[in-house]
C-alpha cells in the first residue's frame, strides 16, 4: 500500500474513530481489504474486529455490504456511524416499506457508506435485484461462524451467501468471526469458496477477563448477590428462555436493580428501548435469551452471567467476551447445573439427525469444561485451537483455588493405547466404553471387546474416563481429527509418551450435585430454623424496650417471623430491612433504626459476613393479586366484589389482606368497617388489641367471641395494624 494511502488511513483513524494507533493486526488486515483481496479475520470479542471493515468501507469508493445475523447490532453500528458523521444504514425486518425504499435510493445515489443487511433480507428477490444495482465496494460477513453448522449459531441463510454475492460479480470478500474452532474455520473458508484468502488470527486470550463456575444452588439468590456485588455497574443476565428472561429480569426489578429483558419474543420497539436505554446507562442490566443474542457493543459491561448453561463453548466464549471490551476487569459467571445440559438436549430431539448428533457434542464438551477443574482459559484457547502454557492464569476459579490432583500416568497411557488400539477413529463416549470394558453393540461391531486394552479401566466410571480423555488432550497427548472434531488421533508427543513415560499429574473433576439445588422455593416466610439465637434475644429484648417507650403491644412492632429473619440475614441498611418479611417500607422506617444500629454493632463484633445481600423480594402471581386489591381499595370497592373480580373467595380474601397489611402496607378499610361496626364497638376491639400480649385471632376468639364474629375482630386488627404498625 503506497505511503498516501496509509497516511490517509491514520488521518480517518484519528479523525472518525478517535484512536491515534492501530490495534493488534488491524493495520494489515484493513490494507489487505483495501487492496481488494479476500480477508478471513478471527479476531476475539472487543479487540476491534468491526474497525477492520468499517474504516476500509470509508476510503474505499462504493458501499460496503455487511451482512450480520443481529438486529441489535446493526442498529448499534449505523447509529455509532452516523453520530461521527459517516452515512450507515440497515436493511432488516424491523423497517417499514417507506423506510426500505429510502434506504434503497440512498444507496444507488452513493451516499451510503456502510449498508448492514440480514441474511434472511439478502436472500429476497427485490433486494437481490436493488443489490445488482448498487457500486459494492466489498461485502463483509460478520458473526461468519453462522455459516458453519459446527458454529454455536448455525443459520441456513449464511450458507446462501456466497451464490448469492456471485451474482453481483467479482466482489472481494471480509469473513469476521470472534469464535472459530479449527473445523469452523475450515467450514468457513469452504462454504465463502475462499480458501486462498488471506488469514489474519489473533489470540483468543483475554487477559482482563475472570472465568468462573458455581454449582448451581438457590440461584436467584445467587444472582441478587452478584448484582449487588456490581451495584450501578452494567452487566448481562443470559437464560434459557424467554419465559426465564421474563421472569428473571422482574426478579431483579423487585429487588431495585434497574434492569430490562431482551429477547426475539419483544416487540422490536420495545428491543430498541431497551437497547438503547443499556447503552444510555438508565438500565444497568439486560436480561437476555442465549439464542437471541446481544449483539450490544458496550465497552463498559462489567460483568456477565449465565443463569442457565450455554449451548456450545463458542457461544459460551463469544457472550462471555461482551464484558470488559475497554480493557478493564470483567467477571463471567456460569452458574451450572447438568439439569441444563439434559433441557438442551430435550430441545433438539426434533432437529434432523446430523444436527442433533452435532448439538449433542457441544453440550458435552460444555458440561466437560464446566466440571473441569483446570484452568479454565487453558480449556477455552485450547478449544479454539490454541496452546495456553501459563500453569496459573490467576483470573479464574480453578487457578484461584487449589483443586485436588492426583498421579494420571497410568490412566493416561492406557487413553493412548486405546486411541491407538480402536484405530484413531472413534470418540469421547466410544473410548471411554472400551476403557470400562462396556460391551454396547457399537463396541462389539468393530471387535473391541477383544482389544489388550478393553475392560482394564473398569474400575473407574465414565465420569472418571471422560476427565481423563479430556486432559489427556489438553496435555497435548492425544488431539481432535479436524475434519471430525469428535474423533480423536494420537500426536507425536502422545506416541514418544508410550514409549518413554513420565508422572502426569491431573486433576479431579468437581462434583456437582444434579438434583434439587437451582431454584429456592418462593415463600412468604423464610426457613429460620438456623437463625441466630443470640441476635433474636437482642432483637427481642430491644422490641420490648421500643414497646415499652411508644406505648405499644411488642407485637406492633415486629412479629417473631421477622425478628427470625432478621436474625438469619443480618440486615444492616433501611434496604434491607424493608425486605424482611412482614416489615415493608413504613414499618422500617417507623421503627427500624435502632434495630439496624443494634443488628449492624452485633454483625462488626462478630465478624460475620451477612447475607443481606441476597435478601429475594418475590414476584409471582401473588404479588400481582396484592396489586389489584391495594387499588381496590383504594377506590373503596366493597370486599365481596374484590373477591368476586378474582374468583377468591371472602375468607381467603381477609386473609391475602391480612398478609398485605403485615408485609408492610398500611390500608384504609374505614369506608367498609364503618358499614359493618359502630364507633362504640371499635373502640372496644381497639382497646383490646392495644392492651393485648399477641395478635393472636385465636386468642381474641376466646375472649371477645361472646360480642364480637371472627370477621369483625379480623378487619379490626388490619385497621388497627395499619395505623398502629406503619
Amino acid at each position: 500500500m503506497d505511503t498516501n494511502t496509509a497516511t490517509r488511513l491514520k488521518d480517518t483513524l484519528k479523525r472518525v474513530f478517535g484512536y491515534d494507533n492501530f490495534r493488534g493486526n488491524q493495520e494489515a488486515i484493513i490494507e489487505n481489504v483495501m487492496e481488494g483481496k479476500n480477508t478471513f479475520v478471527i479476531m476475539p470479542t472487543g479487540a476491534g474486529k468491526s474497525l477492520c471493515y468499517q474504516l476500509p468501507a470509508i476510503m474505499k469508493g462504493g458501499t460496503a455490504i455487511v451482512i450480520s445475523p443481529l438486529i441489535a447490532l446493526m442498529k448499534n453500528q449505523v447509529d455509532q456511524m452516523n453520530a461521527v458523521g459517516i452515512n450507515a444504514r440497515f436493511l432488516n425486518s424491523t423497517l417499514n416499506k417507506t423506510e426500505m425504499n429510502r434506504v434503497k435510493r440512498e444507496t444507488l445515489a452513493g451516499d451510503v457508506k456502510l449498508l448492514y443487511v440480514a441474511p434472511e433480507s439478502l436472500t429476497k428477490e427485490d433486494n437481490i435485484n436493488f443489490l445488482k444495482e448498487a457500486e459494492i465496494s466489498f461485502v463483509a460477513v460478520d458473526e461468519a461462524h453462522c455459516i458453519s453448522e459446527w458454529g454455536h449459531d448455525f443459520r441456513p441463510e449464511y450458507r446462501k451467501i456466497k451464490s448469492i454475492i456471485g451474482t453481483f460479480g467479482d466482489i472481494p470478500l471480509v469473513a469476521l468471526t470472534a469464535t472459530a474452532t479449527p473445523k469452523v474455520q475450515l467450514d468457513i473458508q469452504r462454504n465463502l469458496a475462499m480458501e486462498g484468502a488471506n488469514i489474519f488470527q489473533s489470540s483468543f486470550n483475554r487477559t482482563n477477563l475472570i472465568y468462573e463456575v458455581k454449582p448451581k444452588k438457590q440461584a436467584k439468590k445467587q444472582l441478587i448477590r452478584i448484582v449487588k456485588e456490581h451495584k450501578g455497574e452494567s452487566g448481562i443476565v443470559y437464560c434459557l428462555s424467554r419465559k426465564k428472561v421474563e421472569e428473571i429480569a422482574e426478579l431483579l426489578k423487585v429487588n431495585g436493580v434497574k434492569v430490562a429483558p431482551y429477547h426475539a419474543g419483544l416487540d422490536a420497539n420495545v428491543r430498541m428501548a431497551n437497547q438503547d436505554g443499556f447503552l444510555n446507562e438508565d438500565i444497568d442490566v439486560i436480561v437476555a435469551t442465549i439464542a437471541f443474542g446481544m449483539g450490544i457493543d458496550k465497552p463498559d459491561v462489567r460483568f456477565v452471567v449465565h443463569y442457565d448453561a450455554p449451548k456450545s463453548i463458542e457461544g459460551y466464549y463469544q457472550e462471555t467476551g461482551r464484558a470488559g471490551r475497554d480493557g478493564l476487569e470483567g467477571k463471567c459467571i456460569m452458574l451450572y447445573s447438568y439439569n441444563d445440559i439434559i433441557k438442551l438436549e430435550k430441545f433438539s430431539k426434533d432437529k434432523a439427525v446430523s444436527e442433533r448428533e452435532n448439538s449433542k457434542f457441544l453440550l458435552e464438551e460444555m458440561s466437560l469444561y464446566a466440571e473441569s477443574a483446570v484452568c479454565r482459559r487453558k480449556q477455552l484457547l485450547h478449544y479454539f485451537g490454541e496452546e495456553y502454557n501459563v500453569e496459573n492464569c490467576e483470573a479464574c476459579d480453578n487457578c484461584q483455588h487449589h483443586q485436588e490432583t492426583f498421579d494420571g500416568t497410568e490412566d493416561v497411557k492406557k487413553v493412548i493405547k486405546a486411541v491407538v488400539q480402536t484405530g484413531q477413529r472413534f470418540n469421547l463416549n466410544h473410548v471411554s466404553e472400551v476403557l470400562r470394558g462396556i460391551k454396547s453393540e457399537h463396541v462389539k461391531s468393530y471387535s473391541h471387546d477383544k482389544l489388550e486394552v478393553f475392560a482394564k479401566g473398569d474400575h473407574m466410571d465414565d465420569h472418571h474416563w471422560k476427565s481423563v480423555i479430556r486432559q489427556t488432550l489438553l496435555n497435548d497427548f492425544i488431539e481432535k481429527d479436524i475434519d471430525n472434531p469428535g474423533v480423536f488421533k494420537v500426536t507425536d508427543k502422545g506416541e514418544k509418551f508410550l514409549i518413554d513415560p513420565y508422572v502426569v499429574e491431573l486433576f479431579k473433576d468437581h462434583e456437582y450435585e444434579s438434583e434439587g439445588e437451582e431454584e429456592e422455593i418462593e415463600r412468604e416466610v423464610v426457613n429460620t430454623k438456623a437463625y441466630d439465637k443470640v441476635l433474636f434475644d437482642m432483637i427481642k429484648h430491644l422490641r420490648k424496650e421500643v414497646a415499652k417507650k411508644m406505648d405499644l403491644p411488642p407485637y406492633v412492632i415486629f412479629q417473631d417471623p421477622s425478628m427470625e429473619e432478621m436474625a438469619t440475614l443480618y440486615p444492616t441498611t433501611i434496604d434491607d430491612l424493608i425486605k424482611i418479611v412482614g416489615v415493608g417500607e413504613s414499618k422500617a422506617r417507623k421503627f427500624g433504626k435502632p434495630f439496624l444500629e443494634l443488628i449492624e454493632k452485633y454483625v462488626d463484633e462478630n465478624d460475620i459476613i451477612t447475607a443481606s445481600d441476597v435478601l429475594v423480594k418475590s414476584s409471582g402471581m401473588k404479588s400481582k393479586n396484592k396489586i389489584f386489591i391495594i387499588q381496590q381499595i383504594d377506590k373503596q370497592m366493597d370486599l365481596d366484589e374484590i373477591a368476586e373480580a378474582k374468583d377468591m373467595k371472602y375468607e381467603d380474601l381477609i386473609k391475602e389482606i391480612e398478609n398485605i397489611c403485615y408485609g408492610g402496607t398500611k390500608l384504609n378499610l374505614d369506608y367498609y368497617i364503618d358499614h359493618v361496626l359502630d364507633d362504640e364497638r371499635q373502640d372496644d376491639l381497639y382497646d383490646y388489641f392495644l392492651n393485648a400480649e399477641t395478635d393472636s385471632i385465636k386468642v381474641a376468639m376466646e375472649e371477645l367471641g361472646e360480642f364480637y364474629s371472627e370477621d369483625e375482630v379480623r378487619l379490626m386488627r388490619i385497621k388497627f395494624m395499619s395505623e398502629y404498625a406503619h
